[in-house]
């Protein structure tokens, strides 16, 4: 038994050894994490290095799909729409490919990610966005390929930019600040919502609060929201926490009768089950 505990252990070890990074990758992989207003951008790459060569033209060719990197696909996350010149990036995450060209470069959003490198098949229809921009000739070449998101100064929009040997493109676009802000302001402004009442009368009850108050505020949810049977169980049994027990019956009778109609037959049974309790 000991032999084989310390097989298995060995085995163990072995795997953890074959799994780990046993020496620097050639491209190191980067994760650049970027706030723009109140959108998310998020993009995973490999960064691959000049050693010498000339890169633009020669390494990777004019006028062929690159893999915007090194290893897998680089992959762009956003959590909102992105406005590129008259177009719309949807949110999501793609995978990032580019198209260089010696006047001018393409750069191409793809919803399929598990590639490694370039489809075998490149599909149109995977196409999400394909955004065109002029590439700049650099002074000073960029030993290693990197990605970056400027001017951030503006809450309303940044620019992607991608430097390597000595090219540099830039993307410029646009997020919905202004829109979220908005948005954001006239809920406030409005008050709490029907979830809002109820989130805060469940959390009261759950823990034994000022079950006065939080009847209050389910009535309230209730009556925002009256086709949620859901809020009337948490009311029927915060009235039955307070012993009105008519009432109790009241309210689940009338969230019985929208759970039946809705099909929620794990709500038809608690507020059976309830029903019975209650009317004993």
């Amino acid at each position: 038994m000991k032999h084989v505990f310390t097989t298995v252990i060995f085995a163990l070890g072995f795997s953890a050894i074959s799994n780990a990074q046993l020496a620097p990758q050639p491209s190191p992989a980067c994760k650049l994490e970027q706030t723009i207003g109140l959108t998310d951008v998020s993009i995973h790459y490999s960064r691959p290095s000049k050693k010498g060569r000339t890169i633009f033209g020669d390494v990777v060719p004019f006028g062929e799909i690159w893999r915007t990197g090194a290893n897998e696909n680089t992959t762009f996350t956003n959590s909102d729409p992105l406005i590129f010149g008259k177009d719309s990036l949807k949110p999501g995450t793609y995978a990032l490919y580019t198209k260089p060209g010696k006047d001018s470069w393409e750069l191409i959003f793809y919803t399929a990610t598990d590639n490694w490198g370039t489809p075998e098949k490149w599909d149109d229809k995977k196409v999400a966005l394909k955004v065109s921009a002029k590439p700049t000739a650099l002074k000073e070449a960029v030993e290693t390929f990197t990605i970056s998101i400027d001017g951030l100064e503006s809450v309303n929009g940044a620019t992607l930019t991608l430097k390597w040997d000595q090219t540099a493109v830039a993307f410029p676009f646009s997020v919905p600040t202004d829109a979220k802000v908005m948005a954001n302001i006239n809920k406030t402004m409005a008050g709490p919502s029907a979830n809002d009442y109820f989130g805060a009368a469940n959390y009261y009850l759950e823990n034994k609060k000022d079950l006065k108050k939080a009847l209050e505020w389910a009535t309230k949810a209730s009556d925002m929201n009256p086709e949620a049977f859901w809020i009337l169980r948490t009311k029927s049994l915060i009235q039955a926490e307070l012993g009105d027990k008519k009432g109790a019956i009241e309210s689940a009778k009338k969230g019985l009768a929208l759970a039946e109609k809705t099909k929620y037959d794990n709500y038809t049974k608690m507020f059976n089950d309830s029903l019975k309790e209650w009317s004993k």
